[in-house]
């Protein structure tokens, strides 16, 4: 396969695209890790990347099996340089016979690469960015399923581009309205009608075998808060829901839950553990507040694989309140996700999983500190010892009625709740006997 030359017209859109999507130089992040292990899990192979070709060099976005002085690559011709000239995939099965390849760094020296393929990432406008790439220390050939694997990771690594490209719009455009609100108090109704929108899904989807319900409390004056729910299908046999509360309260505290929930549902498609999840939004977090004040939130984010024993819950806690999980029979269990801490706070943040099983009957609680820190009016804090025997005597009760409970309960604090408060009750419906006559 021979590369054609590059016209400098295009060229030069494809440098300008890259830089539109401003990834080059940023610090590693999940969905990218992800894809290098697994094309070179399907490769077999001791090498693959992700890489982006600029004007005068290739810079190693993710990789694994190359050493760090190669992170930051001169754009010699052969391997990167030359894939991003194709149309589709790249393959140089012995690059020693390669008029071009023979030279580059990664052959001549350290690691000896002797085999090469890449497949472009292409934008939706047809620019290609870069590549992602399998290497090996020996010759070898691919087989043309092995080329659509790696096609399908390239538009992957497009379609997370798309998304980051997307979350930082939406981050800007609520930041630019928010200071209009503010100097012209006038456009308030404006922002917040825009930033519900954005930061509410606007009612839980039907899940099978599970009844869902939800309430959102907003204290702040601008009617825009910190906390954030949702709950939105994975794939054919899995759902994924998450509950969070951001510091802070008004239009400062939504600006994060906005890109919280951006990145929450972004992530949860390339990841299939819960703490790798949690793991990507503490890197956007700490990546887009760099130097800025800490923005950072308590989260639950977890996995529902309904089955026909029950509903089984995978769940990764980032210093959220445990859910609580209320059992048929009127007992309750705190599903503590121990040693989980705050996502957006530290670089190197530990997250914890916990799981449990919903059987007919049962029935799940999340909920945010809004809720237990409300105030009565005698000055007591309601407190989690009061929410649990509340929640016993909800066992075995629609989602919806344990919602309209904790409204009532909720609206007598009157101004005692003065924070945002969001509920999210998830119930397996109890199996219904049938009696012969």
């Amino acid at each position: 396969m021979t590369a054609t030359l590059i016209d400098p017209g295009v060229e030069a859109a494809r440098l300008e695209a890259l830089r539109r999507y401003d990834v080059l130089d940023t610090p590693p992040e999940g969905a990218f890790d992800r894809v290098v292990a697994l094309a070179a899990r399907a490769f077999g192979a001791p090498i693959a990347s992700v890489t982006f070709v600029e004007e005068d060099r290739v810079w190693v976005k993710a990789h694994t099996g190359l050493a760090k002085v190669h992170e930051d690559l001169g754009r010699d011709p052969g391997l990167c340089a030359s894939a991003i000239l194709e149309s589709g995939p790249y393959v140089v099965a012995d690059t020693l016979a390669h008029p071009q390849a023979c030279d580059h760094p990664l052959v001549r020296g350290e690691p000896g690469v002797r085999f090469y393929a890449a497949a472009p990432i292409v934008t939706a406008d047809g620019h290609c960015l870069g590549t992602v790439n399998v290497m090996d220390v020996e010759p070898r050939e691919v087989a043309e399923a092995g080329l659509h694997t790696l096609t399908d990771l390239a538009a992957l690594v497009a379609g997370q581009l798309e998304t980051r490209l997307s979350a930082r719009a939406a981050v800007t455009l609520e930041r630019r309205l928010r200071q209009q609100a503010e100097a012209e108090r006038g456009r308030l109704e404006l922002l917040t009608s825009t930033l519900r929108k954005v930061l509410l899904p606007p009612s839980p989807p039907k899940v099978p075998g599970l009844d869902i319900s939800t309430h959102y409390h907003v204290a702040s004056a601008d009617q825009v808060g910190g906390d954030f729910f949702d709950v939105f299908r994975l794939d054919e046999e899995h759902w994924a829901f998450f509950l969070g509360d951001v510091c802070g309260k008004g239009a400062d505290a939504a600006v994060v839950t906005a890109l919280a929930r951006h990145t929450l549902r972004a992530a949860a498609v390339y990841a299939v553990d819960p703490k790798a999840v949690l793991a990507n939004l503490n890197m956007v977090l700490m990546d887009e507040f760099l130097g800025a004040d800490p923005c950072y939130c308590t989260v639950l984010y977890g996995v529902l694989t309904p089955s026909d024993e029950g509903v089984h819950v995978s769940v990764a806690g980032g210093g959220h309140p445990p859910a609580l999980v209320v059992r048929a029979g009127g007992d309750v269990e705190a599903l503590r996700t121990d040693g989980g801490m705050l996502v957006g706070l530290l670089q190197e943040a530990r997250f914890a999983v916990a799981e449990t099983t919903l059987r007919p009957g049962d029935g799940m609680l999340l909920y945010t500190d809004g809720l237990t820190e409300a105030r009565t009016p005698a000055g007591h804090m309601y407190g989690e010892d009061r929410l649990r025997n509340l929640a016993a005597t909800l066992a075995g009760q629609p989602a919806q009625a344990v919602v309209t409970r904790l409204e009532e309960t909720l609206s007598a604090f009157g101004p005692g709740l003065t924070d945002d408060t969001a509920i999210l009750s998830m119930t397996v419906p109890p199996i219904v006997k049938r009696h012969s006559r």
